[in-house]
C-alpha cells in the first residue's frame, strides 16, 4: 500500500483525468476518440514504475472510469454498485501490475486489459459487462474489428491505438511501427471478414407502449402496461410479417381469492387478448412474459403467438441479472436485507438461444443477455437469421444503461452479421443493421411503433466461429510471456548489480 503522504496530487489528477476521458467515450456521452487519450495517459502513468505503483495508479484510473460509467447500478443495489466498481477497478489494476513497467508494457498492456475485461464480463455471479472499452467504439470506424474476433479483440485494439498515440507523442518509432502494424492488420482483416449473406427480408413492427421511467413493478401497474401495449399495437401497419413486444410486459398474477379484482391482470385474460390481437393483425406476435410459478421462482420468457391465434415456440431467459432477477448468497443476505431483496429468483432457461417463428428461426437475447456475446453467438450457431432483443429498462434512472444497451446491440450486430431489433416498453427500442448502423430508435417514454424492413441472414462471421476463448488464451500467453521475460531481466540486472558491488568491495 502506498502511504497517503507519498501520493503526488498531480499524479492523482492525471489518474482521475485518464479515467474520466475513457468514461466520456462511453454512451451516453460517446466521445469515442477520448478513449485513446485516456489509454495514452495510462501508458505514461505506468512507465518505469514498480508493480505496486502501477497497480495503484491504474486502479485509480479505473475507479474514475467505472464509477460514473456504471452509476445506473446504484438504483438496483447500492452496495452491489460499490463492490462492483471496486472489484472491477482492482482487475484493471492487477492487469497493470502483472504487465512490465519497461518498454515491453506496450505489448503486454493490451493483453492485460483483454483479460481484465474478460474476467469482469464473467465473474462474479455471471459478470457485469457494462461500461466496457468496446462500447466506447460503437460509433467509431473501429467497430468492424468486432466481426474478426469479437468484442475482446476490439478492446485490445482500443488499448493499442491509445498506446500508439503515446508512442508517437514520445517519438518512439519502433513501438509506433509495431503498434501501428497491429492496427493495420486488424482493420484489414475486418474489411475481408465474412459478414453473412442475405436470404430474405421481412417487415417488422416493434411496439413501445411508452410511459414513465424509473417505475417499479406492481400488479396494478402491470395491467396498465399491458393495456398500453395492446392499444399501441393498433398502430401496426397491415401486412407486417412479425410484431415484437418488449420483455415482461405481460405480467399476470394469480387470483388467490377468486374475486377477479379488475385491477389485476390474469393469465387467461392476457392469453385471450394476445390471441385476438394476433388474429386482428394477421401476423405473429412475440410478447414478453413474467410471472411467479411458485413461492420461490419466477419465470421470464418470450413466446410466439401465431396469426391464427394459437401459441407456438417459446424461449426462457437463460442469463439472469444478479440482485435483480436472482440473489446470490440469498441465505446469507436475507439475514441483513430481506425486505429489499427480490422475494423470488427467476428460473434460468436451459435451451439454445433461438426461437422458431413463421418467418424462420430467430436468435433471441432477452434484455440482459444482449450484453453477453456468448448468448447471441449461441443463437446464430443454432440457425438464428435475425437477433431479437425484447428488453425492459423502465426501472432504471437516467439513460446510462439504455444507451450502453444500444451500444451492445451494435456490437452484437457486427459480431454476428445479423440485424438486431430491440423492443423496450419505455425506450429505447431500436433497429440495428449488421454493420452496426443505428437505423431507427425511439425516444424515452415515447409511445410508438417502429416499422422497418430487415434482412434475414445466414452464415457465420469469424467472431461467431471463434468465440472469445481463442482471444482470451492468446492474451494470457502474451501477458505471461512478457511478464516472465520482464521478471527474468530484472533478476539478471539485480544479479549483475550485486556482483558489481562485490567486485568493488
Amino acid at each position: 500500500m502506498i502511504p497517503l503522504r507519498r501520493i503526488d496530487p498531480f499524479v492523482a489528477l492525471r489518474c482521475v483525468g485518464a479515467g474520466l476521458l475513457i468514461c466520456a467515450a462511453l454512451p451516453p456521452w460517446g466521445w469515442w476518440p477520448l478513449a485513446f487519450v485516456g489509454i495514452a495517459m495510462i501508458d505514461g502513468l505506468m512507465r518505469d514504475q514498480v508493480w505496486k505503483v502501477r497497480f495503484a495508479r491504474v486502479f485509480a484510473v479505473a475507479l474514475a472510469w467505472l464509477a460514473p460509467g456504471m452509476f445506473w447500478m446504484i438504483d438496483l443495489t447500492p452496495p452491489g454498485y460499490l463492490l462492483a466498481v471496486l472489484a472491477y477497478a482492482a482487475m484493471f489494476g492487477l492487469a497493470a501490475a502483472i504487465s512490465p513497467g519497461d518498454r515491453w508494457r506496450r505489448l503486454a498492456l493490451p493483453a492485460g486489459f483483454v483479460l481484465a475485461e474478460a474476467l469482469r464480463w464473467r465473474w462474479p455471479f455471471g459478470g457485469v459487462p457494462l461500461a466496457t472499452l468496446p462500447m466506447t467504439q460503437a460509433q467509431s470506424p473501429l467497430l468492424p474489428v468486432a466481426r474478426v474476433a469479437g468484442s475482446l479483440l476490439l478492446a485490445a485494439t482500443v488499448v493499442v491505438v491509445g498506446l500508439l498515440l503515446a508512442a508517437l507523442l514520445e517519438r518512439h518509432w519502433k513501438s509506433s511501427m509495431a503498434l501501428g502494424g497491429f492496427v493495420i492488420v486488424v482493420i484489414g482483416l475486418a474489411a475481408v471478414a465474412p459478414q453473412g449473406r442475405v436470404i430474405d427480408s421481412i417487415e417488422i413492427a416493434i411496439v413501445q407502449g411508452g410511459g414513465q421511467q424509473r417505475t417499479r413493478a406492481t400488479q396494478e401497474g402491470a395491467k396498465v402496461v399491458f393495456d398500453r401495449h395492446i392499444a399501441t399495437s393498433a398502430q401496426v401497419n397491415d401486412g407486417v410479417d412479425l410484431v415484437l413486444w418488449p420483455e415482461n410486459v405481460v405480467n399476470p398474477a394469480p387470483d388467490p381469492t377468486g374475486s377477479r379484482d379488475p385491477r389485476r391482470l390474469y393469465r387467461d385474460d392476457a392469453q385471450l387478448a394476445l390471441s385476438e390481437l394476433a388474429q386482428q393483425l394477421d401476423a405473429p406476435i412475440l410478447p414478453g412474459w413474467f410471472y411467479s410459478i411458485s413461492p420461490t421462482e419466477t419465470i421470464n420468457y418470450t413466446d410466439v403467438w401465431l396469426a391464427d391465434g394459437s401459441v407456438g415456440d417459446r424461449y426462457e431467459k437463460v442469463r439472469t441479472v444478479p440482485f435483480g432477477e436472482f440473489v446470490p448468497l440469498r441465505g446469507l443476505l436475507e439475514l441483513f436485507a430481506k425486505d429489499v431483496l427480490p422475494p423470488r429468483d427467476v428460473r434460468p432457461g436451459t435451451e439454445p438461444a433461438v426461437i422458431e417463428t413463421p418467418v424462420g428461426p430467430l436468435a433471441v437475447s432477452i434484455s440482459w443477455e444482449i450484453f453477453f456475446e456468448r448468448r447471441a453467438n449461441d443463437g446464430v450457431r443454432n440457425g438464428g437469421q435475425l437477433l431479437v432483443n425484447p428488453t425492459n429498462g423502465s426501472s432504471y434512472w437516467l439513460t446510462i444503461l439504455q444507451t450502453q444497451q444500444l451500444a451492445s446491440s451494435q456490437l452484437r450486430a457486427v459480431e454476428t452479421g445479423r440485424w438486431v431489433v430491440q423492443a423496450a416498453p419505455t425506450g429505447f427500442s431500436a433497429v440495428v443493421a449488421p454493420d452496426g448502423d443505428l437505423v431507427a430508435r425511439t425516444d424515452i417514454s415515447e409511445q410508438a411503433v417502429l416499422h422497418e424492413t430487415v434482412e434475414l441472414r445466414t452464415g457465420q462471421t469469424w467472431a461467431v466461429q471463434l468465440g472469445p476463448r481463442s482471444t482470451i488464451m492468446l492474451a494470457a500467453l502474451v501477458l505471461l510471456t512478457l511478464s516472465a521475460g520482464s521478471y527474468l531481466r530484472l533478476s539478471l540486472h539485480l544479479d549483475e548489480k550485486g556482483r558489481g558491488a562485490a567486485s568493488s568491495s
